[in-house]
């Protein structure tokens, strides 16, 4: 019990760390776009202080940009952004590394539990597996990706006989959400949390 308030002690630190940096990123971000687009004095104080101080932070971001066809001025922008979803991932990371953790520790607590542990984490990677097989094919990336491919590895068994029971709607492809909810009452059905 007393390590889960001190974890829970920690996330809250981990939240207001992430919420300050990205705050102080987004001052960051507002000065360097600021001077880079000539809103402030590049030759002032300021402008001095920031082509000095956060132009070396936004260089690597930068680069990035320029190379693939973006402004230079975007860079803090991107920058802020990278921060904040860089902090947001964190978060999750962390809790959900805590609930694997809290997950395994009931799966071993009773030989039982281990079993139905294993399932429940069967379940969610083929519902994630789903539901990055759609995504991916919303934003047209190919099923050979190595990012993807796990994906189709993993639920194309499921898909192609459905695929040829149910017609598709139009240009939509229904399969998927068709196996998802299959997936989820097959999951009620066995009691599998």
């Amino acid at each position: 019990m007393e390590s889960g308030f001190a974890y829970s002690t920690f996330m809250i630190w981990v939240r207001y760390a992430v919420f300050w940096l990205a705050l102080v990123m987004a001052v960051i971000a507002l000065i360097d776009w600021a001077v880079r687009t000539r809103r402030l004095n590049p030759f002032g104080v300021i402008g001095r202080f920031s082509r000095r101080v956060f132009d070396p932070l936004m260089r690597p971001v930068e680069r990035r940009i320029v190379r693939a066809g973006g402004l230079p001025a975007h860079a803090p922008w991107w920058t802020l952004g990278i921060v904040v979803v860089g902090g947001l991932l964190l978060i999750s990371l962390l809790e959900y590394l805590a609930l694997v953790f809290a997950n395994v520790m009931w799966g071993i607590s009773s030989p039982g539990r281990f079993g139905v542990m294993l399932l429940s984490w069967a379940f969610g990677l083929l519902k994630l597996a789903i539901i990055v097989r759609v995504i991916a094919s919303w934003i047209r990336i190919s099923p050979y990706s190595r990012w993807i491919r796990w994906s189709y590895t993993l639920t194309e068994w499921m898909l192609a006989p459905l695929r040829r029971v149910i017609p598709p709607l139009g240009m939509v492809d229904v399969t998927p959400f068709i196996a998802y909810l299959i997936v989820v009452l097959l999951q009620r059905a066995i009691g599998v949390p």
